[in-house]
């Protein structure tokens, strides 16, 4: 049956009907596609994100469905879909390691950002090695964000100690902002005192990387290290050229985000 999709009653019925396949597909054909459908059916459409953290989990659990473990995952860590729950990180992160491991790239660079963030909960032990394992093979399945912040972790280097500040007095970072790059003070630590070292070689490999991938932060910086040659010979027309694809990538943003509240405030159905 062909629906008229500007027709709210049968818009309303096409909408249904997805609903009952993604269930026939789940419970009783028990495909994990169509279960991790359903929990975006429920979370998207019918907005119980009790019934879709449930059905989240049980696709991770039962089928070993990557997808699955990364939204579970999402949920545990903002409490999503538990009635009065702050969340819970230690759960987050071990569907975010199961998703990993099961080759869902969202979920390697969550799990990853989990391991070397200074500011994640208590909850989580600090393993810089593992975390960059993880953030690694994230960037290895084309993740721009896990490519971005490994070049960031190149550009800073990461400490061993992290509360520990340079001989200027600058705070040192785990991962830098959109700016990325290091300005001011030297410090007076030794490659010992460091788990990652900094290296702008392998900085600007990531940061090309990542800006192929259309990070614009990756882009702005790369701009950089071609105006100052960090990490890559001087070229004036190269930063030029990457300058002006984060602006370009700059201004989709803004086009998007302004498209996006035009719909949500006119015209769309409740």
């Amino acid at each position: 049956m062909a629906y008229d999709l500007k027709k709210e009653s049968e818009v309303k019925e096409y909408i249904e009907k997805l609903g009952v396949e993604y269930r026939f597909g789940c419970y009783s054909e028990k495909k994990p596609e169509a279960c991790h459908l359903l929990g975006d059916y429920l979370e998207g459409i019918k907005k119980d994100f009790e019934k879709a953290s449930k059905v989240y989990k049980s696709t991770c659990d039962d089928y070993g469905y990557a997808k699955s473990c990364y939204k579970f995952g999402n949920y545990s860590f903002l409490g999503k879909g538990k009635s009065g729950s702050k969340g819970d990180p230690k759960v987050a992160y071990q569907y975010y390691e199961k998703g990993c491991k099961l080759n869902d790239s969202d979920a390697c660079l969550h799990s990853g950002l989990l391991l070397v963030s200074r500011s994640m909960p208590k909850e989580i032990d600090r393993d810089v090695a593992k975390g960059l394992e993880f953030l690694t093979k994230s960037c290895d399945m084309n993740n721009a964000t896990a490519c971005f912040y490994l070049s960031g972790m190149h550009i800073s280097g990461v400490q061993k100690k992290p509360e520990s500040t340079s001989s200027a007095g600058a705070a040192t970072s785990d991962v830098p902002g959109s700016s990325g790059l290091p300005v001011g003070g030297k410090s007076q630590l030794n490659d010992s005192d460091y788990i990652v070292l900094k290296d702008m070689k392998k900085a600007f490999q990531f940061s090309r990387k990542a800006c192929e991938l259309r990070n614009m932060y990756a882009c702005a910086n790369l701009s950089q290290m071609y105006a100052r040659g960090d990490g890559i010979e001087k070229n004036e027309k190269e930063a030029e050229k990457y300058k002006k694809l984060a602006l370009e990538m700059q201004d989709e943003v803004k086009k998007q985000q302004e498209t996006l509240g035009f719909q949500q405030g006119v015209g769309m159905p409740n």
